[in-house]
């Protein structure tokens, strides 16, 4: 019968033990970065929804003060919108 004492001897080597710290470490650090990417991410998701929101209103009030046009963004300058044939 093993003693308690000859179970706990058993051991990996230390080098062993410094590469498993090192992974354990390097891929806590890798899903901390994802986890703050993430977060990041979902902020900007957030942006995109109110200036597409922005847009959206803009846009409305354009169309109500010129009718229905499209607008060269490089100089200002628009033109009327072909009708869409059904």
């Amino acid at each position: 019968m093993k003693s308690k004492q000859a179970e706990s001897e058993k051991k990996i080597t230390e080098e062993q033990l410094k590469t498993i710290s090192r992974q354990q470490k390097d891929l806590n650090a890798l899903l901390t970065n994802i986890g703050l990417l993430e977060a990041q991410k979902h902020g900007l998701l957030h942006q995109i929804a109110d200036v597409n929101k922005e847009v959206e209103e803009f846009k409305a009030e354009l169309q109500s003060e010129y009718g229905n046009v499209n607008i060269n963004v490089a100089d200002g300058t628009y033109t009327e919108a072909e009708k869409e044939v059904v």
